[in-house]
């Protein structure tokens, strides 16, 4: 069975992807110096590090929330709120600046341990795996193949999100430089507007 409003889950992740994070300045700033296969390794690592961070969040929290619905309850209502810390964060972000100097070679393992330090090490991951990922999770159903459909579905668009912002670098950072808050102000509205949705639709 397919994951609760997961059409609602493909929107949310989406705008979190091309809002360009420090995994994307990360892959923007390899993709300059190192080219575009390179940036496949390091996208590897990100991707894994997810792997790992939604498995030991789903199942830890799997067996409370099945016979715990307020508890449930109450984490859904918690990432309604981190959505909205999400779209004031996104927001208020400045671009960042970005080295395109030439640096020395790396070996493939460093860009893959890289890309999994990146991603492993950032708070907002683990909150968004225990506070999001709930949120289309029938606990009381088969909630391994929702759980898996989300993480592949999650995984697989990162990845080629990460790619994409790799082979289109030089054009992005031309076009962030010259609109600044544009994507950020539309990432930002669009997460407003998907927890406000989750609040019109939550059931009580």
């Amino acid at each position: 069975m397919l994951p609760l409003d997961f059409i609602l889950f493909l929107q949310i992740i989406f705008f979190l992807f091309i809002t360009p994070g420090t995994p994307r300045i990360v892959i923007i700033s390899y993709s300059m110096n190192y080219g575009v296969q390179k940036c496949v390794w390091t996208a590897l690592g990100d991707i894994t590090a997810n792997i790992v961070q939604a498995t030991l969040v789903i199942f830890v929290l799997g067996a409370f929330l099945s016979n715990n619905p307020i508890l449930l309850n109450v984490i859904k209502w918690i990432g309604i709120f981190y959505l909205l810390y999400l779209a004031y964060d996104v927001y208020k972000s400045k671009p960042k600046s970005i080295n395109s100097k030439k640096v020395y070679s790396k070996s493939i393992f460093s860009f893959f341990r890289d890309g999994f330090l990146v991603a492993g090490t950032s708070p907002k991951a683990w909150l968004f795996f225990p506070l999001i990922f709930p949120q289309f999770i029938d606990f009381n159903s088969n909630y391994v193949i929702q759980f898996i459909i989300l993480i592949t579905t999650y995984i697989v668009l990162d990845f080629l999100s990460l790619i994409a912002y790799a082979m289109l670098a030089q054009k992005l950072i031309t076009w962030i430089k010259a609109n600044p808050k544009t994507i950020n102000t539309i990432s930002a509205s669009v997460l407003i507007l998907i927890a406000l949705i989750i609040i019109a639709t939550q059931q009580y």
